[in-house]
């Protein structure tokens, strides 16, 4: 009775496997089980700056994502169909009675493009969310920060105190000094005009 070597049978049950995995895969190229991309899961909303206290807006439709901003708004891209973006703001940790934004953004025309009004939030760290109709898995989410700190929109004082400290400020400071100067060049010269006179005199 014939029978079948062992690295033969080895090589048929590989082969099998191999055919079958072949099947199961769609025709897409994902791996078998995963679902297909829906129009507008490439999508994402960017925080940009808004104008304040002389800082310029951040283009519509810039590449950029800025983490840090103070007054900002939702940049949508690449949601291709997609008609409407529905979007929440909250603090990050979650904080009870919290700052929040909600909204929905339309994108119009199929174009996948669109931005919210600008937007104001207290200073702190919070976390964007946002989904909608159809879209694959659950919804996407991103942390930013809002800094609006009186050190970033308000001047310093002009000059400052001179070297070796004092806390005076400059011109200050060289009044003070330009005075007591000149104090001093009156005593000198009262003394050099009163010993000249007693010479004169004969004392």
């Amino acid at each position: 009775m014939p029978t079948t070597p062992l690295p033969r049978r080895a090589g048929l049950r590989i082969a099998a496997v191999t055919a079958l995995t072949a099947a199961l895969t769609p025709l897409s190229g994902l791996p078998a089980g995963a679902a297909p991309m829906a129009p507008g899961d490439n999508g994402t909303l960017k925080i940009h700056t808004a104008p304040w206290d002389g800082v310029q807006r951040t283009p519509y439709g810039d590449a950029i994502d800025e983490p840090r901003v103070c007054r900002f708004y939702l940049d949508a891209a690449g949601f291709e169909t997609v008609d409407a973006v529905t979007w929440r703001i909250e603090t990050q940790p979650p904080v009870t009675g919290g700052a929040t934004l909600r909204g929905t953004l339309n994108l119009p025309n199929d174009t996948g493009i669109g931005h919210t009004e600008d937007q104001n939030l207290p200073d702190g760290q919070y976390q964007l969310s946002w989904s909608f109709v159809g879209m694959t898995g659950a919804e996407r989410q991103k942390t930013f920060t809002v800094d609006c700190r009186a050190s970033m929109s308000t001047p310093g004082p002009q000059g400052g105190p001179p070297a070796g400290g004092g806390g005076i400020a400059r011109d200050e400071a060289f009044t003070t000094v330009a005075g007591a100067g000149a104090v001093g060049l009156a005593a000198v010269g009262g003394v050099i005009w009163f010993r000249l006179r007693r010479r004169t005199h004969g004392a």
